[in-house]
């Protein structure tokens, strides 16, 4: 099973965010690669070039992002991203509803052994680590959320208090309130 963190960044807190991943060896891939993709270093100053909604993040230093010909369907003839075999981390972004709600977005990664994705052996420990030192700046920066397994960012928090409201993006999800 995958380790997710969900979280609510208003476009102010993803810049953070990205200004934070400057420092790693992270690029960027949208979720159906098209064969002429160019990637680019996951940074501030290319935020205008992310993907709109799903991306993923390459940790390039530690091992090359496996991919397949996706054969079937609307993608077909695009590459899809082995998620389970690559050192990625999977970007769901956080973006605004027909009604003006902030839907949230979410990290994970594969780290463990599990049967359900038939991962052989666990993620690198250097893989590991960066996973979770995103995890922990995320956790460091941002507040706590109710439902407790979100976090909001602080921009995303004082949206909140101007009366943005926080929508969990599942289907038939609730709002998200932040602690104080």
């Amino acid at each position: 099973m995958a380790t997710v963190q969900k979280f609510f960044m208003a476009p102010e807190d993803e810049a953070a965010f990205f200004r934070f991943l400057e420092r790693l060896v992270l690029e960027v891939y949208p979720r159906r690669v098209p064969p002429d993709w160019e990637t680019f270093r996951a940074s501030e100053e290319n935020l205008p070039r992310l993907p709109e909604e799903e991306l993923y993040l390459v940790a390039s230093e530690l091992g090359a992002a496996i991919v397949d010909k996706v054969k079937r369907g609307p993608d077909k003839g695009a590459w899809r991203i082995d998620e389970v075999r690559s050192p990625v981390i999977f970007m769901e972004r956080s973006r605004k509803n027909e009604e003006g709600e902030l839907l949230n977005g979410a990290l994970w990664a594969e780290l463990d052994i599990t049967p359900q994705t038939g991962r052989k052996d666990a993620a690198p420990d250097r893989f590991r680590r960066l996973f979770l030192e995103l995890q922990e700046y995320l956790k460091k920066t941002y507040r706590k959320g109710d439902p407790k397994e979100f976090l909001v960012g602080p921009k995303a928090a004082r949206l909140f208090k101007e009366g943005l409201v926080l929508r969990n993006s599942e289907h038939r999800g609730g709002t998200v309130v932040p602690f104080k």
